[in-house]
């Protein structure tokens, strides 16, 4: 297995610009200021996950896309709509054409101050690849899926034997100055037995970890209730034998942390089955359509693209998003898996953005 390197810092932290304060917060009918978007570039993806995707996918054609240049126009308007945190999803971001460029054309709402924060959810593949590209455009830390250490678990599990480009992309990020948080779904046939093994490498790599609830998103093969796994009985089952201690800290994400005294790393939980996290929900997904969705648990969206396409001003897109805002719902609909029952809502999440 490659060395992954220990997490090296990159500094970047400009001051807020004046432009920066002129902006109209976008705050839901529940008084949440929506400050973090997850912006999908690409529906399409190098693996198919078993719980993620079929194996025969139909990915959309590519003239449906948003291009790199709507995507940076789309992103700037919401900037000064007061979004403080981007995130860069699909499908794999990675496989996305001019993905680099649209990150360098971010980073100036990171110099001037505007934005906080660029990040990125990778399935790791192409890391290496793009790695110094990355970091180069300001990005600081990306989350890394990554499911099984064990290769031939992975292969199973992503339907592709890339385990070990993973693992080397991973040490490529680092190396290039970018902190990696791991993210694992928890597969009760698949890799329940291993989530310790998985905790403790990510800590003695210098790298957080959150496990996820499977999620009802789409059609898949297999039935979800065969690997449902809840994360409370997970956290009792590692508390057995580690000490856990709870955290207020905040990425911006829906993870609860704790601190694991035993391997002195962070773990994350997101639970959108066993426990319902949406009281403070601050999130939106815009998918690589120009599709907004308010709520990932619910079909209601609000399109962007037609409204985007139609004028070169910002009139008919920024009224499209107070629509968006004003139809936020309180939380998502999402219930513990029952044997036969379809999926929360149709589309998978390669489709809406991770």
């Amino acid at each position: 297995m490659p060395h992954v390197a220990r997490v090296r810092g990159l500094a970047y932290g400009p001051v807020m610009s004046a432009a920066a304060t002129d902006i109209r917060p976008m705050i839901d009918p529940f008084g949440r200021t929506v400050d973090y978007v997850r912006l999908s570039v690409t529906d399409r993806c190098n693996l198919r996950c078993t719980y993620c995707m079929p194996e025969a996918m139909s990915f959309l054609p590519r003239q449906d896309l948003l291009t790199i240049e709507e995507l940076d126009r789309l992103a700037a308007l919401l900037v000064q709509r007061g979004v403080r945190h981007i995130r860069l999803t699909g499908g794999e971001p990675l496989v996305r054409r001019g993905i680099i460029d649209l990150a360098q054309r971010l980073s100036r709402h990171l110099q001037s101050g505007a934005l906080e924060e660029l990040t990125l959810t990778t399935n790791g593949v192409r890391l290496r690849q793009h790695a110094q590209g990355l970091a180069a455009a300001g990005i600081r830390r990306i989350n890394v899926s990554l499911d099984s250490l064990d290769r031939a678990t992975f292969a199973r599990i992503a339907r592709a034997d890339q385990l070990y480009q993973v693992l080397d992309g991973i040490s490529a990020a680092q190396d290039a100055g970018i902190s990696v948080k791991i993210n694992t779904v928890a597969l009760k046939r698949d890799n329940a037995a291993e989530l310790p093994r998985l905790i403790q490498w990510a800590h003695e790599s210098g790298m957080d970890i959150t496990l996820i609830e499977t999620m009802p998103l789409g059609l898949v093969e297999e039935d979800r209730t065969d690997q449902f796994l809840s994360l409370r009985d997970v956290r009792r089952e590692l508390a057995s034998y580690w000490t856990l201690t709870d955290v207020a800290d905040r990425t911006g994400g829906p993870s609860a942390y704790v601190r694991v005294t035993e391997t002195g790393g962070r773990l994350g939980f997101i639970t959108p089955l066993s426990h319902n996290f949406c009281e403070s929900c601050s999130r939106v997904r815009i998918t690589c359509t120009g599709t907004l969705y308010m709520c990932l648990g619910q079909e209601a969206a609000v399109d962007l693209r037609d409204p985007l396409r139609a004028s070169t001003d910002d009139r008919l897109l920024d009224a499209s998003l107070d629509r968006a805002v004003a139809a936020k719902p309180r939380a998502h609909d999402f219930l513990t898996p029952v044997r036969g029952a379809p999926p929360a809502v149709a589309r998978h999440m390669s489709m809406t953005g991770g």
